[in-house]
C-alpha cells in the first residue's frame, strides 16, 4: 500500500509540473489607447506563442482563449414593469462588481474549450466575470439582473463572445483581433490569455492595456473633476458667448 501511494504521488507530481511548465509569450499591437473627441473605436491585436518546457500531459488539442476587461465598477440594474399606463421602476439589484466592456475570443465554442471548474476558478465567461453576492430579500430571481445586465450590454456590443476567433497553429503560435467600440470607460484595461487542454487551464499570461482621454479632452474631464466651480463658469461663460454670438448673426442676417 505504501508503495502504491508513493508511486501515485509521484505521478501527480509529474502531472502537476507539465502542466504547470507551458509558458505563454505574449504581444499586443498597443498597449495604450487615447481617446479623443473623434474617437470612433480601436481594434487591438493580440498575438503570442506557447513555449512548451515539456510534454504535454497527454494527446487532446490545446485551447487558447483571450479575454480583454474594462475594470469592475458596481452596476444599478433595475426592472420596470407599465403599471397604470405609466413604466415605472419595480426592483432593483446592485451587482457587486461587472466590467463596463467585455470580450470573450476562443479557438472553438467555449465549452469545449474551457470546463465548468476552470470557469469558476478563473472567472472566464461573461457569467463568471459578473460579481453579485448579494441581493434584497424582496427581490425573487437576482440571477435575472446579471442575466439582463449581460443581454443589454451584449445588444450594445460592450460584450462579446467570439467563438472561433483565436486561431492557432501547429500548437505554437496564437493570434486573435478585438474591436473596442467608441464609448469606453478610462482605466487600465486586463487582457488575458489562457492555454487549456481537455477544459483544464494549465497556463495562463495577463498584462494591461491603458485606455486614457488625452489632449483637450483629457484637459476638461480634469477640470471639470478637479476644480468643478471653474468649469462651470467657463460653461456658463461659453453658453452666454454662443448665445449672443447666435443673436448677432441673426440680426445680421434680417438686415
Amino acid at each position: 500500500m505504501r508503495i502504491f501511494c508513493t508511486f501515485f504521488l509521484m505521478a501527480l507530481f509529474c502531472f502537476v509540473r507539465s502542466a504547470l511548465t507551458q509558458e505563454i509569450v505574449l504581444g499586443l499591437s498597443k498597449n495604450e489607447i487615447g481617446i479623443t473627441a473623434f474617437f470612433d473605436g480601436s481594434e487591438i491585436l493580440v498575438f503570442g506563442a506557447i513555449k512548451a518546457t515539456d510534454e504535454l500531459i497527454s494527446n487532446e488539442p490545446l485551447g487558447v482563449v483571450v479575454t480583454i476587461a474594462s475594470p469592475l465598477l458596481p452596476v444599478m440594474v433595475r426592472r420596470k414593469e407599465k403599471r397604470f399606463g405609466i413604466w415605472v421602476n419595480v426592483d432593483a439589484v446592485e451587482i457587486d462588481l461587472a466590467p463596463n466592456f467585455y470580450a470573450v475570443a476562443t479557438t472553438a465554442a467555449f465549452s469545449q474549450v474551457v470546463d465548468p471548474v476552470s470557469d469558476l476558478r478563473h472567472s472566464i465567461s461573461m457569467e463568471r466575470m459578473i460579481r453579485s453576492v448579494g441581493a434584497p430579500m424582496t427581490v425573487d430571481d437576482p440571477d435575472a439582473f446579471a442575466e439582463a445586465l449581460i443581454r443589454i450590454r451584449q445588444d450594445q456590443g460592450l460584450y462579446k463572445a467570439l467563438p472561433g476567433a483565436v486561431t492557432l497553429q501547429d500548437n505554437t503560435l496564437f493570434s486573435t483581433s478585438v474591436t473596442l467600440p467608441a464609448n469606453l470607460v478610462e482605466g487600465a484595461y486586463t487582457a488575458r490569455i489562457f492555454l487549456t487542454q481537455d477544459g483544464n487551464v494549465i497556463a495562463r499570461k495577463e498584462t494591461t492595456i491603458d485606455v486614457r482621454k488625452v489632449g483637450i479632452e483629457r484637459w476638461l474631464y480634469n477640470l471639470a473633476h478637479q476644480h468643478p466651480a471653474t468649469y462651470g463658469l467657463l460653461s456658463l461663460a461659453i453658453a452666454i458667448f454662443a448665445g449672443w454670438s447666435a443673436a448677432a448673426v441673426f440680426r445680421v442676417i434680417r438686415a
